[in-house]
């Protein structure tokens, strides 16, 4: 246990990771408030002393997983105002696919967010507005400075949905492309290989995209 912190506060972290792993087990509505207080080792009442209600506790879960992925590889590590618009790209594409693809987060943060996404509660509206919105529009402000203001919203939206689509790819299909492609790993070398190759290929084609948006 960890002495320096309160207990009350010891006792939050234990209902959010036993959370989070029977939410990721089981999803939000077949899990009970009985099982994650087991396996968290509190008494029942610590999830309403905590978070109101089963509703509550498992938003907060997700939040917390969002967060504790961010905080580990934030959206523009150590941007300054000299970062090339392409530099920052690939920053971000980097640090996306080591939240998506590191091997040391608990295994419950992706299975929990993966089944939210196909059962979705009314946690999700909560977690776009706090989380993956911001996460959006960081890009979406990195795809705008490459490829001109005077590209439509819409065409950026579209270039924001095949950058990330490219990530996700390698985390929702892993287990095909590690049948089909064995030499691909995810250790931090392999994943800034394959960032660079997804910067480098998105690139081209903004820069194409930016090119005939100043012909017309």
């Amino acid at each position: 246990m960890d002495m320096d912190k309160p207990l009350s506060e010891l006792t939050r972290n234990r209902l959010l990771h036993a959370g989070g792993e029977v939410f990721a087990e089981r999803g939000f509505r077949t899990a009970t408030v009985r099982e994650i207080c087991r396996r968290a080792k509190v008494n029942i009442a610590s999830v309403n002393y905590h978070f109101s209600s089963k509703e509550e506790l498992y938003a907060s879960v997700l939040e917390y997983a969002y967060q504790q992925a961010s905080s580990a590889f934030p959206n523009d590590p150590g941007a300054t105002g000299e970062d090339t618009p392409e530099r920052r790209l690939h920053n971000f594409i980097r640090n996306f696919l080591s939240r998506l693809l590191y091997e040391g987060r608990p295994a419950w943060y992706g299975m929990l967010m993966a089944r939210e996404i196909v059962e979705p509660t009314g946690a999700l509206d909560r977690i776009i507005e706090r989380a993956i919105r911001p996460l959006h529009e960081s890009l979406a402000g990195i795809v705008r400075d490459i490829v001109g203001e005077q590209t439509s919203g819409a065409k950026i939206t579209r270039c924001v949905l095949s950058i990330l689509g490219q990530c996700l790819f390698y985390r929702h299909a892993r287990p095909v492309i590690a049948r089909l492609h064995p030499s691909i790993h995810y250790e931090d070398k392999d994943i800034e290989r394959t960032a660079a190759h997804i910067a480098e290929f998105t690139l081209a084609a903004l820069r194409h995209l930016s090119k005939q948006g100043r012909k017309r």
